[in-house]
């Protein structure tokens, strides 16, 4: 029996968290699926077989009043901030106001970002660089990837100085080779709840309401704040 679920990248070390666990417990094999929200969005309107997913709160809203998740279902996990983030070994940046990040930001030799368009962090970066007015001096100096997770992974395996990444605190948590400098400054941060929900195609539609049930209830709450989630008191 497969379970299977379609997660933005940012509520991977939570759903990897569980599996083991819930597959011993349900007698079942979870395929998972990591990207960038509107790229999993995109999938499950396309058509492809899903069970499970994870998205930004906003979007399984919609995707609820579309008919494509069952109503009722959606469970919080909780927020992630975006965040900034350098290479493991690298020396710390002053990103505490909105000059010091515009100076942390262009002077980076590279940064390294998630989907500008199709992903929470990403869409938030563009915004933010344009509030800055680093735009235009950014252009040639932005290393786009599909998702945060592949990002950092970049990142970390690039060489040179002056190497700066943007991305979702969680995927910057679970990855290996860089640390996190801090969240974005007041002000320019951004929070995204994530939000777990049953597919309405789903082809098992009670293993995935346990599955969901799982991602959010009380026992994962540890989980989801060592990897990064803020959850309500």
């Amino acid at each position: 029996m497969e379970l299977v679920l379609f997660s933005g990248g940012a509520a991977k070390a939570v759903a990897s968290g569980l599996q083991g666990d819930f597959e011993a417990r349900q007698g079942c094999a979870l395929s998972a699926t990591f990207g960038a929200v509107g790229l999993m969005r995109d999938k499950l309107l396309s058509g492809e077989p899903c069970d499970v997913l994870i998205l930004s709160a906003s979007l399984i809203e919609a995707l609820e009043r579309q008919g494509h998740v069952v109503a009722g279902s959606a469970r919080d996990l909780g927020s992630v901030a975006t965040g900034v983030a350098v290479r493991a070994g690298d020396p710390d940046l002053d990103i505490g106001d909105a000059d010091a990040l515009r100076t942390a930001l262009s002077a980076a030799r590279g940064l390294y970002v998630p989907h500008l368009g199709k992903s929470s962090a990403g869409i938030h970066v563009a915004s933010v660089l344009e509030r800055l007015g680093l735009t235009q001096v950014m252009h040639g100096r932005i290393r786009e990837y599909p998702n945060g997770e592949t990002a950092m992974r970049e990142m970390a395996a690039a060489t040179g100085e002056g190497l700066v990444g943007c991305t979702q605190v969680t995927e910057i948590l679970y990855t290996p080779g860089v640390r996190l400098v801090g969240e974005l400054p007041p002000g320019y941060g951004l929070a995204t709840v994530y939000t777990a929900a049953v597919c309405a195609q789903a082809r098992q539609p009670e293993l995935a309401a346990r599955f969901v049930q799982a991602l959010a209830g009380d026992a994962s709450r540890q989980l989801r704040q060592a990897a990064g989630f803020k959850l309500d008191s």
